[in-house]
């Protein structure tokens, strides 16, 4: 660090430490006011962070799978720690920039990547289901592709979302609101003042 300060003309010491504080800050804020830091988790609730989210959490939340899973559980790799939050941030990535352009479509459909990961968990967890008492065998999404089999929900249609889960379909879904990012000790100082 000392060199890079040695090269550097005096007059700019300063300010560049200035600068580097003022980005450091605001990105620090970003992540905070943005709750980025809840995608790390494994809560449903992280993904109503984006309000276009809310009629999939509500349909979830009133469907069979609510009970026992969260969204990660079906929409997220399971096969290490790595490839999980590889797939979540890639995922999320793509998610934010299409939020970002306003380019969402009125329905959102899992892209080819989410399907074979979506199937894979079907499987994972239904495995003694499918080996055992239905005796249906295993097929893997790349059989799907291949048309040597069907996806688990081309019979399984409104599971777990169902077929009318779009902003359209369901406008008055009620999801919880995020926490606001405001701290409780800031809140009590504007509520004392007014």
């Amino acid at each position: 660090m000392k060199k890079i300060l040695q090269i550097l003309p005096t007059q700019f010491i300063l300010p560049l430490f200035i600068m580097g504080g003022i980005i450091a800050g605001l990105g620090a804020y970003t992540v905070y006011m943005s709750r980025a830091y809840s995608y790390l988790s494994d809560s449903p609730e992280a993904c109503i962070n984006c309000h276009i989210m809310t009629p999939y959490y509500a349909t979830w939340e009133h469907g069979s799978h609510a009970k026992w899973t969260t969204c990660n559980d079906c929409h997220v790799p399971h096969d290490n720690i790595v490839e999980k939050y590889a797939f979540k941030a890639q995922d999320g990535l793509y998610h934010a920039a299409v939020f970002t352009m306003r380019a969402e479509p009125m329905a959102i459909r899992a892209r080819e990547a989410s399907l074979g990961v979506i199937m894979d968990n079907c499987i994972r967890c239904h495995l003694d289901l499918n080996t055992t008492l239905a005796k249906t065998g295993l097929k893997c999404y790349e059989d799907v592709q291949k048309g040597n089999g069907q996806a688990c929900w081309d019979c399984h249609r409104d599971v777990a979302h169902g077929t009318a889960s779009s902003i359209a379909a369901t406008p008055n879904a009620l999801a919880p609101l995020p926490k606001s990012p405001v701290p409780d000790w800031l809140k009590r100082q504007m509520t004392k003042n007014n």
